[in-house]
């Protein structure tokens, strides 16, 4: 698995930290104001704030895949690849996925119907037991389908 880069412009605060964990672990945004007792546009705000120190997009899963990457959350637990199989179409999905892109994008980008990029990603989405895209992230990265070489070339 590669490193993570450490960048000291990422260092994350233990609130915005706890918000990406629980964010990473299927929570929406009203469920982790709801576990951590502030409002839900609280939450939105440290999360705002959170996308700016490590210059990512304004999707979940792509700051979440940012702060692996970049040292501001440590990386997840790795899990063993040998006990996951995915369909090519699915692992096509990864990379896009985790930089933000929308379906109709990623459609675009791998000229397929929007309709079999949707059930593609449901797919990808019940294989890693992910209830949102930042829960993929997680999984992608625990799997090795997701490296931080990977993702700090799109950030450059």
């Amino acid at each position: 698995m590669t490193q993570a880069v450490t960048n000291p412009a990422a260092r994350l605060s233990p609130r915005e930290q706890q918000i990406f964990e629980y964010l990473a672990d299927g929570s929406s945004l009203a469920e982790v104001g709801l576990r951590l007792g502030i409002r839900q546009n609280t939450v939105q705000s440290y999360l705002s704030l959170a996308k700016l120190k490590l210059g990512a997009k304004s999707e979940n899963a792509a700051a979440l895949a940012a702060a692996y990457a970049l040292g501001g959350l440590p990386q997840p637990k790795p899990l063993d690849p040998s006990e996951l199989s995915l369909p090519r179409e699915q692992l096509a999905l990864v990379p896009l996925l985790a930089q933000g892109m929308r379906v109709s994008q990623m459609a675009s980008v791998l000229k397929r119907p929007v309709s079999i990029i949707r059930r593609d990603a449901r797919g990808l989405m019940k294989n890693l037991r992910a209830r949102n895209a930042a829960q993929t992230v997680k999984r992608t990265w625990q799997y090795q389908l997701l490296t931080a070489d990977q993702v700090l070339e799109w950030l450059t």
